[in-house]
């Protein structure tokens, strides 16, 4: 195994109430973080995370930060603990952002307040109950576009999250995703299931959150990372400071090619990738996309002894 290993952290739908409460226990560093991140916002971050309840921390301005601040945690654990400097790193979604944090391109206050205007933002463009998200299963990429284009009918229905062979979310207004995940029944999906979220998360109807949060982004200091990020939106490195603006403002309302950034991690010679934040969704993900990769999951003090073990040998 290389003892150089990618750093990648999830997005939203990973969070739970009781989130790293077991890593938290071993490691002080978790909760100051999370205080850290709670002086930023005006709000008890910990407390939500731990108690919930549950609808709140759903809530995508409330989502956003805490999940940020789940993996800045349990990157700084892993730093603590002697955990092998990353290659490479990437995010799913949100955890783009986290990413460039442990990377050094953004600052964590400025983080965590900029997720939570991103949410805010995402939440404001599209009025609750208006805009859906479903998962695909069992059709390849290509069918599930042209579903969403005929079922589309006026309205938007896109491709968003090209998670795993075989597993890509569509996302857009209501209606024209429900067309769509009829159609893709009768395509022959496995599975075709609309997805508990209130916000239709990279699709053209996020354009409006797009353009606030450029300008949110202007007022942000940006630094050029000390460990290259791969971007969602294209699978690249940015070349500037405005070119990760640039990436981060598309990235809202363009698809996650989560497949290809695997692919891409796995390009420049890792073989092991450690998922630094809460949940094992990328891990699941990363097995079905290149099983040469051992995704290792930090969740717990077990699950970091684990990845230590395997990069530290």
């Amino acid at each position: 195994m290389s003892n150089n290993p990618a750093l990648i952290f999830p997005g939203q739908g990973s969070q739970s109430v009781g989130m790293l409460a077991a890593l938290a226990a071993d490691f002080p560093v978790v909760v100051e973080t999370f205080s850290e991140a709670s002086e930023a916002l005006g709000i008890d971050l910990w407390a939500l995370a731990q108690e919930g309840p549950e609808s709140t921390l759903n809530q995508t301005e409330n989502t956003q930060p805490a999940m940020l601040t789940a993996g800045i945690a349990v990157a700084r654990v892993w730093q603590e603990q002697g955990g092998t400097e990353a290659s490479v790193l990437a995010g799913h979604s949100l955890g783009e952002y986290t990413a460039l944090v442990a990377a050094g391109a953004l600052q964590f206050s400025d983080a965590v307040r900029l997720v939570r205007s991103r949410g805010l933002f995402m939440q404001q463009a599209v009025p609750e109950g208006t805009g859906a998200m479903a998962a695909i299963l069992g059709l390849d990429d290509d069918t599930v576009v042209d579903v969403c284009s005929k079922a589309a009918q006026g309205e938007v229905a896109e491709a968003v999250n090209f998670n795993s062979p075989g597993q890509v979310v569509i996302a857009g207004n209501s209606a024209a995703v429900e067309r769509a995940v009829g159609l893709a029944k009768e395509a022959g999906a496995k599975r075709a299931l609309t997805l508990p979220v209130s916000v239709p998360s990279h699709c053209s109807l996020m354009k409006p959150a797009a353009d606030k949060l450029a300008e949110e982004l202007n007022n942000i200091e940006i630094s050029m990372p000390n460990v290259p990020v791969i971007h969602n939106v294209d699978v690249s490195v940015a070349k500037s400071e405005d070119g990760i603006r640039e990436k981060l403002v598309q990235q809202l309302y363009q698809p996650v090619q989560w497949v290809r950034t695997v692919h891409e991690i796995g390009r420049r010679g890792t073989t092991v990738l450690i998922e630094a934040g809460p949940g094992k969704v990328l891990a699941g993900l990363n097995r079905r996309i290149d099983k040469k990769l051992t995704t290792l999951p930090v969740t717990d003090t077990a699950g970091l002894e684990k990845a230590l073990e395997a990069v530290n040998a």
